[in-house]
């Protein structure tokens, strides 16, 4: 492996175990693809750093349990959104009649 790859793979690993951040976060913070950012986490940083494929295992572990409310709660905002610019639309209406 390269050394700038490993050189990466610890980058990214230190940047999700201090932030807490997610795969997609990640790999917008570094311009990377997703799938890149997955594949140094999962398969590469194993073989670099054992310790720090641990910590980032867990972390993306939990991300994995909860991406169901995640996607329930981003859904929920979404129609609430649409459902206040309805209400403010009857409003200004009635102010203009």
């Amino acid at each position: 492996m390269q050394d700038y790859i490993a050189a990466r793979c610890v980058m990214i690993a230190r940047y999700i175990i201090d932030t807490g951040a997610t795969v997609r976060e990640a790999a917008r913070h570094f311009t990377l693809s997703k799938s890149g950012v997955h594949k140094d986490m999962d398969c590469r940083l194993k073989y670099i750093h054992e310790g720090l494929y641990n910590e980032v295992r867990d972390i993306l572990q939990y991300h994995k349990s909860v991406r169901h409310l995640r996607g329930g709660q981003a859904t929920r905002e979404k129609y609430c959104a649409a459902k206040g610019k309805k209400q403010e639309m009857r409003i200004a209406r009635r102010s203009i009649i």
